[in-house]
């Protein structure tokens, strides 16, 4: 059986944009669905399957923001966000709610492609992952099933994002290993160039505040002063 392309649905308001970016992806062979602002990218969303979104921020009828916070509220699908060099803001918003990563006009095709093949291909060995119930990863009370992208604390399921399961799946697979930032980014993106490592210190934060009875004083993921992260050994 063939095996399908992976679906990306790319909305920007700008048609330049799209035939810039579109062409590329196209080459690489994956199917481009195009939409023209975030409502229009909304209803497509609703009414088909994807495999990856690249959205830009500022757009009319629903702007970036709006959409990347529907599509979070529904999918846990990766999204990359297309923000101004000049707003360094939107680039923490973006993280903020939800973004999986973000990249900053003006950019390279060659960046641009760098991005979604990272991505994609985290999520596609992500969904490979196979049914062995001992794949389970346990540490004191929570547990983590990497084939449901499940997590749960005391029995409380958290909903996390893409590159938030894979950050935490990454660094509880090897409890007591000391990670910095540009090794996680490598871990998730599969490489750090473009990347500002502080996108890191953003999704471990979003982590410690949905695991963490205490996000200020965290149990599981834990700082390791001018180093970066470790996940707590267990007993």
């Amino acid at each position: 059986m063939t095996e399908q392309p992976a679906r990306i649905l790319l909305v920007d308001d700008e048609q330049s944009i799209q035939e810039l970016l579109s062409f590329p992806l196209r080459q690489d062979g994956y199917d481009v669905v195009q939409a023209a602002d975030g409502r229009e990218g909304l209803d497509l969303f609703r009414q088909s399957h994807f495999d990856l979104v690249v959205l830009d921020v500022m757009m009319p009828r629903m702007d970036g923001f709006e959409l990347c916070q529907r599509l979070r509220a529904r999918s846990t699908v990766p999204i990359i966000m297309l923000t101004a060099k000049s707003e360094e803001v939107d680039k923490i918003v973006g993280l903020e709610i939800g973004a999986d990563d973000y990249i900053t006009k003006p950019f390279s095709v060659r960046e641009f492609r760098s991005r979604v093949k990272a991505l994609l291909r985290r999520s596609s060995i992500a969904s490979e992952v196979g049914d062995d119930p001992g794949q389970l990863i346990t540490n004191h009370e929570m547990q983590i099933d990497p084939l449901k992208r499940r997590v749960t604390v005391s029995g409380e399921q958290s909903e996390l994002t893409f590159v938030e399961f894979e950050i935490l799946s990454a660094m509880a697979t090897s409890p007591g290993r000391v990670w910095s930032r540009d090794q996680l980014l490598r871990q998730v993106w599969g490489n750090s160039d473009y990347r500002d490592p502080r996108t890191v210190d953003v999704h471990i934060r979003h982590l410690r505040e949905k695991l963490e009875v205490d996000s200020g004083e965290p149990a599981y993921i834990l700082t390791v002063r001018g180093v970066g992260y470790r996940f707590r050994e267990p007993a």
